[in-house]
């Protein structure tokens, strides 16, 4: 069960809001919030308005607030901070594909939604497709939700078709033997896992051997993974509302159990948070670094394209 007389257990707050359980819980010590109760299995149970406010702090540190200063902010406090941090309708202005996917998803026609990104993904070829449509419209879509246009469902429903067309465009690829062989996962917390198929699907078409262990995989499981394949590279992504610290430590904890041979790189919208080096650690905090890291790794190791 998921919910009891309107509450949600912690496993489905995790999915709501994006927020990792572990997070949920360093909070409710550090900040005293969320304040959950218990059932009686002594299991956590999150009431309704403490799960919208988490949403909405979620949103907040998306545009790069610290949780510290949300934390005892009323929920209208919070909508008002909202409101103002939103960026102001573009309108015409926005390219033509953003305003038919946000009308689609506020319209609830998950068809048209999805025959739209497969003609976009079609039409442009799948690495325009991700720096091109995919990545701008997550920003479009993060910015409605800030604006009380979309519901997180109507979020949902957008990150689910993307995955969708962008699964089908790597699965449509040969897996060859071709350099580098790449492992794409995240840490335990992460459960985001559009930033791996985006990387991907970028990586494919160069010739890179992609193996993705999706989402949250332990430390010694990654570097048992990177053994068992002979990976050249692990790559790790990140969402920004991953704690800067958690992925320091784990970034450091990992580097030091891969050999020196195997490259780690960290992406993702919480990289741009980073302000200083990590020894070992190549930083690619922009999507569109990808190409460049890949091109750069080939040159120093004198890998082969195909």
């Amino acid at each position: 069960m998921q919910t009891s007389d309107l509450t949600l257990n912690i496993s489905a707050v995790e999915r709501e809001t994006g927020l990792s359980k572990d997070v949920l819980r360093i909070w409710e010590r550090r900040y005293g919030f969320p304040e959950p109760t218990r059932d009686d299995n002594a299991e956590r149970q999150y009431p309704p308005e403490q799960v919208t406010k988490l949403r909405i702090i979620k949103r907040l540190m998306d545009t790069g607030m610290r949780p510290g200063k949300l934390m005892q902010r009323s929920l209208a406090e919070l909508s008002a901070l909202v409101e103002s941090r939103a960026a102001p309708r573009r309108e015409a202005a926005a390219p033509a594909i953003e305003r038919e996917v946000l009308a689609l998803l506020s319209g609830h026609n998950p068809a048209g939604l999805q025959h739209a990104l497969a003609h976009a993904l079609m039409r442009q070829g799948v690495q325009r497709f991700v720096t091109d449509t995919v990545a701008p419209l997550n920003r479009a879509v993060g910015e409605a939700w800030m604006r009380g246009e979309l519901q997180i469902f109507e979020e949902h429903l957008y990150a689910e078709q993307v995955q969708v067309a962008l699964r089908a465009a790597v699965n449509a690829f040969p897996r060859q033997a071709g350099a580098p062989k790449v492992l794409l996962t995240t840490l335990p917390g992460e459960q985001h896992g559009l930033g791996l198929l985006m990387v991907e699907a970028l990586l494919l078409p160069e010739g890179a051997q992609c193996i993705s262990l999706g989402t949250q995989t332990p430390i010694d499981d990654i570097h048992k993974a990177a053994l068992a394949h002979k990976v050249n590279v692990v790559a790790l992504s990140f969402s920004e509302a991953f704690p800067l610290r958690q992925a320091g430590d784990g970034l450091a904890a990992l580097r030091r159990q891969l050999p020196a041979t195997v490259a780690l790189w960290a992406g993702g919208e919480m990289i741009r948070r980073v302000r200083k080096q990590l020894p070992g650690v190549v930083l690619v905090p922009e999507l569109g670094d990808v190409l460049s890291v890949l091109k750069g790794r080939r040159m120093e190791a004198g890998e082969a394209t195909r």
